[in-house]
């Protein structure tokens, strides 16, 4: 489970543990938050480790795989939450920030991906579920290096679907507006949770629960869930609204 350590990945940890799942916390400069975690789950009689890796840093995502088997046995159930989020555009693109941006959210869950599939014990099925963004189906110039990625991952994760069938399935989710993140000010992410047409944020244990359903829904594969209040649906823009046709 990377990116495991806090906000919606914390929920979908708990979600797991919760389900009977051993889990493999990785984080990667929240160290505290997944040790408090682990701490919290394991003093209730869960099975759960925590493993450290940069998902920028292709030898670190060799290490992560293996590290997480032999912290908590084989592993059937990957779920890639880690993401990087950090706001550009056209104007202000920057080379560094666009190759971390394609590193830690599509080539990480890739590799990671493939590494989950070559230790799959034989005669084990798998899951890889990958956390994704509505964006890809709705997106806009803003965040432009992270929903280029990430649409590229929601391509990869129907690639990957149909590559490792029968034994494995990848499916993905697309949260929505669920937490504030941390450039957004209380006031606008109101805002924004109340303009889709649910009119209301998701929680992450919302989220928690669709990961959920894929990991045990055994007939789906290549899909996306979009747990966005209806965000991916919006349609009062400018083009439309008052406008007579």
């Amino acid at each position: 489970m990377t990116g495991g350590a806090k906000r919606i990945g914390r929920a979908i940890v708990e979600a797991l543990v919760a389900r009977g799942y051993a889990v493999a916390i990785h984080y990667g400069q929240s160290r505290q938050q997944a040790a408090d975690v682990a701490d919290a789950l394991t003093a209730r009689g869960a099975r759960v480790a925590t493993v450290s890796a940069d998902l920028a840093d292709p030898a670190g995502v060799d290490a992560l795989v293996p590290a997480a088997a032999a912290a908590v046995g084989p592993l059937t159930l990957l779920v890639n939450s880690a993401s990087e989020f950090v706001p550009d555009e056209m104007g202000d693109l920057d080379r560094a920030q666009f190759e971390r941006h394609m590193r830690v959210n599509l080539e990480a869950p890739v590799f990671l991906a493939q590494a989950f599939a070559r230790q799959l014990p034989e005669g084990c099925t798998g899951t890889v579920v990958n956390i994704l963004d509505q964006r890809v189906w709705r997106p806009t110039p803003r965040f432009l290096s992270y929903t280029l990625a990430k649409s590229a991952l929601w391509t990869a994760t129907q690639t990957m679907a149909q590559a490792l069938a029968p034994r494995i399935r990848v499916n993905a989710v697309g949260p929505g507006p669920t937490l504030a993140n941390t450039r957004q000010g209380a006031s606008d992410f109101a805002r924004q949770s109340a303009a889709v047409p649910l009119g209301r944020a998701a929680t992450p244990a919302e989220v928690a629960s669709a990961v959920l359903f894929l990991a045990e829904a055994h007939s789906v594969t290549g899909q996306m869930i979009a747990v966005d209040g209806g965000q991916h649906l919006a349609w009062r823009t400018p083009d439309v609204e008052g406008i007579a046709e």
